[in-house]
């Protein structure tokens, strides 16, 4: 700086390349004041910067997040090129102020700048609705930019964040596609958005394209095979992994995929070889134990987290909470729930209310969890109500269990769960006109019940299990083995629980509806297939019935098994006749 002032005193000055050094440092030190002061300097006594200058300073201000004076800068410029226009339009998507970079693309059209694959890329990412992101794509069609690797890239993002996940792959399967970037968006876009089987087939045919997987392929495939639960081929990738240098994203990805498998010591193993932690990686690891039965050490990594790792945020919180109500830690759970606010400056929000009421529910605290609801900040939703009507069932409330499911479904006309346990408490209650009346109301607006999916990974394929259905190929047999196995569990005291089934069905049927719930399928065909050292590894789409949990217990006890559900809300690991969840779920 003293030999900028010493040529500013002798009225001399240097070539725009040497400033440009000059800025970039500024940038990189973050050195505010001192490039301010260049700025100063390179304006007076009458000198004009070239536009390349102009647009270094510009690109200064905007990296220090100084947008009035990047605007001023910008306002002042006799003559602004497409990058001037990209640079402001890029600052405003980046700080979301999405008016703002749509409008500046609507000048920059008006002065006669044509918009590069730069400009397009960045605007994209202001696009907040379909009407905007269509005449964004017909502008870039008219520039002849649709085929640019970014342009089509961020064009299938923003379709895919936008719901329209079709017109997303309609941009990546118009051209044949010459670049992983453009490989990387659809399988990330399919894979963000619960479709792990078309994420998979993507990644397949992008091997056979002849296009070699990197870090972010990887991550999208992992987040894929969480969304499928599928263990065996996430350890597949993990192979390709280590091949890498791992970043912090594909790490994270890979101890999520671990957790959500039900695999806890592959989880513990990742998450101590990070070398490197952000808050995804131990709030990641906080819900795994979680979910998987750990409640105790997920309080435990907490309080470890609070020393050594960084600041707990809203999601970690949640993890805490659900640690607490799944083991019944009512204390502990309004702890942190009354100082999350103190400790952290998280609000509450709707997921924390939802925790206190599980827990308060599992507790028996019933009038307390109701009272909870009412003194809530936000409107409590459908699941808020769900989680305290299956507390009711469970400690035979019948009265507020009424009530309870009344307000789902004002809410969610459509449940067909609540339905059915509504007609369950009257018909426990002897209220057969009541129950009448809820079935008639679940015909009249065609409400059916999901039928109950149990699924389990096999050399290399996914065998699926529906209550009702016959469309495995081994079915009669898994039928066979299944009353064979009945017979033997229940020597060991298994007695059917038709309390989880239609109270309006016959005791026989009763016990035959109980019989094949897709869960015991599955179990059945895991005994049958996979070695004694393995675990029976099980996902399904409904959450567990009582039923099903004592059959799974005494089977893990009778055959000598390890035996792991994993059902909507979290992992039963079953060993020796005992459940991870401590039966309190």
């Amino acid at each position: 700086m003293n030999a900028m002032n010493s040529l500013q005193k002798h009225g001399f000055w240097a070539d725009s390349i040497t400033y440009s050094e000059l800025i970039k440092c500024c940038v990189s030190r973050g050195a505010v004041k001192e490039g301010k002061l260049v700025h100063k300097h390179v304006c007076s006594n009458g000198y004009e910067p070239k536009t390349f200058l102009k647009n270094t300073l510009l690109n200064m201000y905007v990296k220090f997040n100084l947008m009035d004076e990047a605007k001023k800068l910008f306002d002042e410029m006799p003559e602004r090129n497409v990058v001037s226009w990209t640079t402001m339009i890029s600052a405003y998507s980046n700080s979301k102020l999405n008016d703002e970079a749509l409008k500046f693309l609507i000048l920059m059209h008006r002065e006669g700048v044509r918009p590069n694959m730069f400009t397009f890329s960045s605007v994209l990412r202001a696009c907040d609705g379909l009407s905007n992101l269509r005449h964004l794509h017909c502008s870039i069609i008219k520039t002849g930019l649709d085929s640019d690797v970014f342009v089509r890239s961020a064009l299938i993002d923003i379709y895919s964040k936008s719901g329209e996940l079709q017109k997303g792959f309609r941009v990546f399967d118009e051209m044949v596609t010459g670049d992983l970037v453009v490989w990387n968006s659809i399988i990330g876009a399919f894979a963000q958005n619960s479709d792990g089987d078309e994420a998979l087939n993507l990644f397949k045919t992008m091997k056979r394209s002849g296009f070699l997987a990197n870090q972010a392929t990887l991550t999208s495939v992992l987040r894929a095979c969480t969304c499928l639960v599928l263990l065996e081929l996430g350890r597949q990738v993990h192979v390709h992994v280590v091949k890498f240098e791992r970043d912090l994203i594909l790490n994270n990805a890979l101890l999520d995929m671990y957790c959500k498998c039900g695999s806890l010591d592959d989880a513990k193993a990742a998450f101590s070889r990070m070398s490197e932690r952000d808050v995804i990686s131990w709030s990641t690891m906080i819900a795994g134990l979680a979910q998987n039965g750990y409640s105790r050490e997920a309080l435990e990594l907490f309080e470890l987290m609070k020393v050594t790792g960084p600041t707990p945020n809203y999601i970690t919180i949640l993890g805490v909470l659900f640690a607490c109500s799944h083991a019944g830690f009512v204390e502990d759970a309004w702890y942190h729930f009354r100082s999350m606010k103190k400790l952290f400056g998280i609000d509450p929000g709707r997921e924390h209310y939802g925790c206190m009421i599980d827990l308060l529910g599992r507790a028996g605290k019933l009038e307390e969890a109701i009272k909870f609801i009412h003194e809530m900040e936000c409107e409590p939703d459908a699941v808020t109500w769900r989680t305290l009507l299956g507390a009711c069932r469970v400690h035979q409330n019948v009265d507020l269990a009424i009530y309870v499911a009344k307000q789902i479904l004002k809410l969610e006309p459509q449940d067909a769960g609540t339905y059915i346990l509504l007609s369950n408490i009257y018909a426990n209650s002897q209220r057969w006109e009541d129950v009448v009346e809820v079935r008639k109301t679940m015909k009249v607006q065609g409400v059916r019940k999901e039928p109950g999916c149990s699924w389990i990974e096999f050399n290399k394929q996914v065998h699926a299990f529906v209550l009702g259905e016959k469309s495995h190929p081994q079915i009669d047999e898994v039928n066979r083995e299944l009353n064979q196995l009945i017979q033997r569990i229940m020597e060991a005291g298994y007695i059917p629980d038709t309390s989880f089934v239609l109270q309006d069905l016959e005791g026989e049927q009763k016990v035959d509806s109980l019989r094949y719930h897709s869960e015991k399928l599955a179990i059945v065909f895991g005994l049958m297939s996979l070695s004694n050292d393995k675990p029976i590894r099980i996902m399904k789409n409904l959450r567990i019935c009582g039923d099903c949990h004592v059959f799974a217990k005494l089977v893990a006890k009778v055959e000598h098994r390890t035996i792991v559900i994993r059902d909507p809300i979290r992992y039963h690991h079953f060993k020796d006749g005992a459940c991870s969840c401590g039966d309190y779920w």
